[in-house]
């Protein structure tokens, strides 16, 4: 039994929508990637993703709304509930992270915000490889690619480590202050995908 046929009914409903959900994510990571590495526009670019965000409550709102519809679901509801808000979460917190930079009005890109945008690009992707490909991909396949997304976490975590290390060396408290709560909140995105596989793990194992 394939993973789509774990999570979905016949009429591809929850797939199509699981899929539009991580398809809008995976435009809010490339965006948020973008624009740590070019730090211009920010105000546009800040105004851009809440239109990204809403976008992305739009289809969560259809997904509790069609469950309600539906008298049967392939999987309890609360495991389908489960991941699209968890998913949804790191949409919120890539905002958090544009906003932030935008209200702090930091001059600057640092190394570690463009790995961290690095990392939560990359984790999106892998878990789109995953929605997207639900019809033919394999349990080999789905864990290969959810042990990718827990390296990059783990990635992360050390990365806020060195990264704090570091800016604890610098003079400026502000500057320290501002840093710090950007760089938790990017360590945060990855923490949430983490969480969104872990999700996928329990269905894999509820339904193998």
């Amino acid at each position: 039994m394939g993973l789509k046929e774990w999570i979905i009914p016949q009429d591809n409903v929850f797939y199509d929508l699981l899929e539009r959900e991580s398809a809008n994510i995976v435009v809010g990571a490339h965006k948020l990637e973008q624009a740590i590495r070019t730090f211009d526009n920010l105000e546009s670019r800040r105004a851009e993703f809440k239109d990204i965000e809403h976008a992305g409550d739009k289809v969560v709102r259809e997904i509790y709304d069609k469950m309600a519809e539906s008298f049967i679901t392939p999987i309890d509801r609360e495991d389908i509930a489960k991941l699209a808000s968890l998913y949804d979460d790191v949409l919120d917190l890539s905002y958090s992270v544009i906003n932030r930079i935008f209200l702090f009005e930091i001059e600057e890109p640092t190394r570690g915000m463009v790995r961290f945008a690095e990392l939560v690009r990359e984790s999106v992707d892998e878990i789109e490889l995953i929605f997207v490909s639900m019809r033919r991909m394999n349990k080999e396949e789905i864990d290969k690619r959810l042990m990718r997304v827990d390296w990059l976490e783990a990635e992360a975590d050390s990365l806020l480590n060195d990264e704090l290390a570091s800016l604890f060396k610098e003079g400026d408290v502000l500057k320290i202050l501002k840093l710090k709560e950007v760089y938790e909140y990017l360590e945060m995105v990855t923490d949430k995908c983490a969480d969104v596989g872990l999700a996928l793990r329990d269905m894999m194992l509820m339904h193998s």
